[in-house]
């Protein structure tokens, strides 16, 4: 129902570590200085539009946007549009606006999942938006902004988020860990992060699972792995050495082990495309190679390497835009294991 207040949540790593302060906001710069300089100066929007992927802070810096502008909890309100979508909720919205703050100088309403609304309660919205009371603020929030109405995008400040890097990740990953009283091989939160996909949110969840799972303490690359439902590293390293010895054989017969040991495919050739990334950083940018030692283990790094070497040529950018193809094509294939094999087959097949 409109005008209720966020219900308090479970706790967990993600709620537990959400930032109090826009210094602890990791990899969105842009947004924070521009924000911070607004405010500053007064020169604020009375709209705004947070657009980006799930999991990128959106929800978190606009509740800091609200703190910074003096908003107590009496005067802030979020809104889910996926449940409260209709022009009905709009129109409660619109009444709602006229009243004044109950202890602040502004009201400030989040709009979770915008593009939700229906057409007739966007109508209803625009009105509100392009004359707003001077005591309100709108922070618009949405993964999918192309599903907007250009006319409520117009009116909006927009601030598109950018999904966090997989070493700011990692790096997020080992401080939580490390503050549950856990250590993590660096290889392991280095997994972790490539299995959040870009995703404050799915990331940290994906090390909730992990350390509450877990017997140990000091976890491993290994016991993410079993944990998690990853593929086993070896299958990866012999997918990878299938292209660089031209074995097109050994190729196919990983794909089919990754299938028969029900791995996710998308997984498994998430997991691929990370460490031929990291191949041809080797190959190609000798600078990063300390970086990249810190990011795996010892196993790992002498494997790397070696297939680093330009004398497996195969291992190219031309190979790993391919099975860029297969990762776009994957989740519309009507076997997701059929796209790995025609990449291999391409890339290996007879007379290449």
């Amino acid at each position: 129902m409109i005008g209720m207040k966020v219900q308090e949540e479970e706790t967990t790593l993600y709620r537990k570590y959400r930032p109090q302060s826009f210094k602890e906001i990791l990899g969105q710069d842009h947004i924070v200085k521009t924000l911070l300089n607004t405010i500053k100066l007064g020169t604020f929007a009375h709209a705004y539009l947070f657009a980006g992927t799930r999991g990128t802070g959106k929800t978190s810096i606009a509740r800091l946007l609200s703190k910074e502008l003096g908003t107590s909890a009496n005067d802030l309100v979020e809104i889910d549009a996926a449940s409260n979508r209709g022009i009905d909720d709009i129109r409660e919205l619109r009444d709602a606006v006229r009243t004044m703050p109950f202890d602040s100088k502004f009201k400030v309403y989040i709009i979770d999942e915008v593009h939700m609304l229906t057409k007739e309660a966007f109508n209803a919205l625009l009105k509100t938006l392009e004359e707003p009371p001077a005591h309100v603020i709108f922070i618009l929030a949405t993964t999918e902004i192309d599903k907007l109405p250009s006319t409520v995008v117009s009116r909006c400040q927009t601030f598109t988020f950018k999904k966090p890097s997989q070493t700011i990740l990692r790096e997020d990953v080992l401080a939580i860990a490390k503050k549950e009283g856990y250590t993590l091989e660096h290889s392991a939160a280095l997994l972790i992060a490539i299995l959040g996909d870009g995703s404050f949110r799915d990331t940290l969840g994906v090390l909730q699972k992990v350390i509450n799972t877990s017997a140990d303490k000091k976890i491993t690359a290994e016991e993410v792995e079993a944990i998690t439902g990853a593929p086993r590293r070896a299958l990866i390293d012999n997918a990878i050495m299938a292209i660089a010895e031209k074995n097109l054989e050994a190729g196919l017969q990983t794909i089919a082990r990754v299938k028969e040991g029900n791995i996710n495919m998308k997984m498994f050739l998430k997991l691929f495309l990370a460490k031929m990334r990291l191949i041809l950083l080797l190959r190609y940018a000798k600078n990063m190679e300390a970086d990249i030692k810190d990011e795996v283990d010892e196993d790992d790094f002498e494997f790397l390497k070696k297939m680093s070497d330009l004398k497996y040529a195969e291992i190219s950018s031309k190979t790993i835009l391919a099975f860029l193809k297969a990762y776009s094509d994957i989740d519309d294939a009507f076997a997701p294991e059929l796209v790995l094999e025609l990449a291999y087959i391409e890339l290996l097949g007879e007379g290449k």
